[in-house]
Parts: structure tokens; sequence; C-alpha cells
């Protein structure tokens, strides 16, 4: 008797890039503030771009750690949106970043990856880096609780 366990089901999208972009920018005004765009979606993934601007920038001339909180969020909020359908109420519970190397001023890309996708919990992993070089600036883990 085989101890292994069945092959987990592969995690498609049930939207694409640009329904998941428009039930954010639909539902937080912040969204249109922020100008992201979703570059990509795949199964599991999704990339994020977030375009420099002025009001993005910390004393030293970088990208300030509040502009990447947004970025990983909205990556996490998207990639969990893509799989789940236009469940608005799907809320952020916790986000842990860290902060790896000084962000240039320019936009800011960030790649979040669903980790599990569970009935109630998105467990979501984002890894951002400067546009133009792959240097990882920040990585983000957080949890999405899931409406009923």
């Amino acid at each position: 008797m085989s101890s292994a366990k069945p092959a987990a089901r592969p995690l498609l999208p049930v939207l694409d890039a640009a329904q998941v972009q428009k039930i954010i920018y639909d539902g937080l005004p912040m969204a249109s503030y922020a100008d992201f765009s979703i570059t990509d979606l795949s199964p599991g993934a999704v990339t994020v771009r977030l375009p420099f601007r002025d009001w993005m920038v910390r004393p030293g001339g970088t990208v300030a750690g509040p502009v990447l909180m947004l970025a990983a969020d909205t990556a996490m909020y998207a990639v969990v949106l893509a799989h789940i359908g236009d469940q608005k109420m799907a809320v952020t519970a916790n986000i842990n970043i860290n902060f790896l190397s000084r962000p240039k001023p320019v936009a800011v890309i960030a790649e979040g990856r669903i980790q599990k996708l569970g009935r109630r919990l998105a467990i979501v992993e984002v890894r951002m880096h400067s546009e133009g070089d792959d240097t990882l600036i920040a990585h983000a883990t957080g949890s999405y609780v899931l409406p009923a």
C-alpha cells in the first residue's frame, strides 16, 4: 500500500488580469492614485507594476517602505481575487515584510505567488525588485481571510 499523497489539483485563475484590475480599481479609490497595473497573471501567480511617482520618495532618494507595503498588498489581493473570483470582501489578515536592499527611484515590480489557498484562508508570498534590476529589495508574506 502506497503512502504517497495524491497530487494537488492545479491552481488555475478564474479571472484574467483585466478583470482583477477592474475589481480593485472599482472597489478601492486609492488604487487609481497608485496607478498600478497587473502585467502578468498565471496559475498561482501575478506580477504587479507600481510606477514610480515623486510622492513615493523618502529621504535619501529611495522608494519609501509604505510604498513597498502597498505593492505587496496589491499583489496579494490581485492573486487571491484572480483565483477565487469577484470577492471584494477577501481581506488582509496579516502582512510581514522584510526590506532587503535599497530600492531605486523607479517602478516597483511585485511578484505574488499563492502558497496555500484554502476555503477560509489564503497564504501568499511576494518578492519585489526595482524595475530593470533583479536585486531583491523586499520580501513579504501575508494571509487573506476569504469570504464564506
